[in-house]
């Protein structure tokens, strides 16, 4: 039931998509649904929370623990795009339709979104702790929060333009990832042996 209420809400907007639609969509009575579920705000709220809590740890649970900070990385964020490919309708509901339907469940949303830049947060941290030529050079922890917001922001943005259907040949969870890492990682490469940028003088 909720795959078909994920699907309908992704695809025909919360406005559009209704209980019958849904009933329909996962073969059972209308009824049934209200049985389960007493309303469509009720239905919305428990498929963006199931969604939320599962991209979360599909990000979670792909992270190589022990492994080198840019492999720990990249497995992370091969894991966010791989599941987002396996699951565009939930990626949809999250990124496009929770979010623009307003409180609860843009809250919803945040609380997800601050998990998931927590996490990254703790992922560049570590790999800042490993990587600083002394404890002097380390970057600052207002830096190190700043670059997990913009990764996971980025990550959001080739996450709907790598599922958008504009490129006929899309890229894939790991080629998304790739493309992320090239961007990224050399400048926190940089960073995490106290190279930084600054504007020339």
């Amino acid at each position: 039931m909720l795959d078909a209420a994920v699907r309908a809400f992704a695809r025909r907007g919360y406005q559009n998509a209704s209980m019958d639609d849904i009933a329909e969509l996962a073969g059972v009575s209308k009824p049934l649904v209200y049985l389960y579920l007493n309303s469509k705000e009720e239905l919305f709220a428990a498929c963006v929370r199931r969604e939320a809590a599962s991209l979360v740890a599909a990000v979670r649970g792909a992270v190589e623990r022990g492994a080198p900070p840019d492999r720990q990385l990249w497995s992370g964020l091969s894991g966010f795009f791989a599941h987002t490919a396996r699951h565009p309708d939930g990626w949809a509901l999250l990124h496009v339709q929770a979010r623009t339907h307003g409180h609860p469940y843009a809250h919803e949303v945040a609380a997800m979104r601050a998990e998931i830049v927590a996490f990254v947060t703790q992922l560049i941290a570590a790999a800042a702790r490993k990587g600083a030529p002394s404890p002097e050079r380390r970057m600052a922890a207002a830096e190190v929060s700043g670059l997990a917001h913009a990764l996971v922001g980025a990550a959001e943005s080739l996450a709907d333009w790598a599922g958008d259907g504009a490129e006929p040949d899309g890229p894939s969870a790991q080629e998304a990832a790739a493309t992320l890492m090239n961007f990224a990682w050399a400048g926190l490469g940089n960073l995490l042996c106290g190279q930084g940028w600054s504007p020339a003088r």
